[in-house]
């Protein structure tokens, strides 16, 4: 399986966007945390951090219902990535027919459109920071459809129940992952 370097190099071969590359970083860091959380002890955290890392790789150049991540997936085939790697990235488009059948897939699910929503959340804040962010006040902006609306908010509900998990628990779960890297996704970390 190709490693993380050969990950990266993938995905600003095809995405030169900043925002969405953020996005890839912010998806691998909560994809990585929920190896284990989510995954159990015998989940391969490397495995599911690239998971998070690629999903979206093909995005920016392929954007189309009929061509993302469908792209992608033959692209990652090509490259030497694992089938699971790819039904994963796979499903995480609804409409692809894909099953989420496997707690990488679920996970993938339930954090890809949170881990947006959260960045455009701290965004809005005066410290532009995670650490004093609070599930209410998260909850509080999933209800204003006027704010951050290209996050769809449905996937978010659903995405918590097929893992089985509480959204309030998920959300913190999600903040608490994503803050080691709030600086490399373009957050501030108040000290």
């Amino acid at each position: 399986m190709p490693d993380r370097n050969e990950a990266w190099e993938l995905l600003c071969e095809y995405t030169k966007g900043d925002s969405l590359r953020k996005h890839a970083l912010a998806v691998e860091a909560a994809m990585r945390a929920s190896a284990k959380h989510y995954g159990g002890p015998d989940a391969d955290e490397d495995e599911w951090a690239l998971v998070g890392l690629l999903h979206d790789f093909d995005y920016e150049m392929f954007p189309s219902a009929d061509q993302h991540p469908f792209t992608g997936a033959n692209i990652l085939c090509g490259r030497g990535y694992s089938e699971r790697i790819i039904r994963a990235i796979m499903g995480h488009a609804t409409y692809t027919g894909v099953p989420r059948d496997t707690d990488l897939a679920r996970a993938l699910f339930a954090t890809d459109e949170l881990c947006g929503f959260l960045v455009a959340c701290a965004l809005v804040r005066p410290t532009r920071s995670l650490d004093d962010m609070e599930v209410s006040s998260v909850k509080k902006k999933l209800k204003d459809k006027a704010f951050a609306r290209s996050v769809n908010r449905d996937d978010i509900r659903q995405g918590v129940e097929e893992l089985g998990v509480d959204l309030d628990q998920h959300i913190r779960f999600v903040i608490d992952a994503l803050r080691p890297v709030q600086n490399e996704i373009g957050l501030n970390r108040i000290e």
